[in-house]
């Protein structure tokens, strides 16, 4: 395939990746990976690899960034302003 498809690509997971790392909130970075699987499936593809990329796609950016975004609902407080009562 051509360097020009890829460039923008590779160039794309890698502010992904570094937006991921960056980002102060928990909800940003997960979006932010699961962007980045996306990113990373589509280049499995171009580089002929489509099995690679359909398991990278159900399984790097489906399956985990909703285990990701249950598991940091679940580790939120139920009700912000009785949390914020009893702490003071």
């Amino acid at each position: 395939m051509s360097p020009i498809l890829h460039a923008p690509i590779l160039v794309m997971l890698l502010i992904s990746a570094f937006m991921a790392l960056w980002f102060k909130k928990l909800w940003h970075s997960i979006i932010a990976l699961g962007i980045f699987s996306l990113l990373l499936a589509l280049e499995f593809y171009i580089l002929r690899a489509p099995d690679v990329a359909i398991a990278e796609a159900a399984i790097g950016a489906g399956l985990t960034t909703a285990i990701f975004i249950i598991t940091l609902r679940a580790c939120e407080p139920k009700n912000r302003e009785r949390d914020k009562e009893g702490n003071s």
